[in-house]
């Protein structure tokens, strides 16, 4: 019997990479933000934030990170997830747990490997920042 399993994360170097193309993307779209990128298992692996950005955007870009990477589904998702489905709407209430857009699941290859989200300005601009930078990074995006 295999006792463990093989899992893929995204490296530091590449964590950066998208924090600074994230805050680029945010820059273009002209929003202050701040940008949390996790690995696989939803731990920080790294963050950023600009020096405009309000200190509440902290928290709601790693919890983003977070809830993308949790099930691999965009943030965004979760809001029709949630607000639809009776079976699924309890998960609105969890702690961390957020259902608007800006957070996305770093998928390389078809796995998971982390989660980033973007946190300031509106949800359709934090949507937009997330995929600027992970097609930048060369991510593909969820389907």
């Amino acid at each position: 019997m295999t006792k463990s399993i093989a899992t893929a994360s995204i490296n530091r170097e590449t964590a950066v990479a998208l924090i600074d193309a994230a805050i680029a993307a945010a820059r273009t779209i002209g929003i202050p933000a701040a940008v949390a990128v996790v690995d696989a298992t939803g731990n920080l692996r790294a963050f950023e934030r600009t020096d405009d950005a309000p200190f509440l955007t902290v928290d709601v870009a790693i919890d983003k990170a977070w809830s993308s990477a949790s099930f691999g589904y965009p943030t965004h998702v979760w809001n029709d997830y949630v607000s639809n489905d009776p079976k699924v709407a309890p998960l609105a209430y969890r702690p961390r747990m957020v259902a608007v857009g800006g957070g996305y699941p770093i998928l390389e290859d078809g796995k998971l490997i982390g989660g980033v989200g973007i946190s300031r300005g509106n949800y359709q601009q934090g949507q937009d920042a997330c995929v600027e930078a992970l097609t930048k990074i060369g991510f593909e995006l969820p389907a």
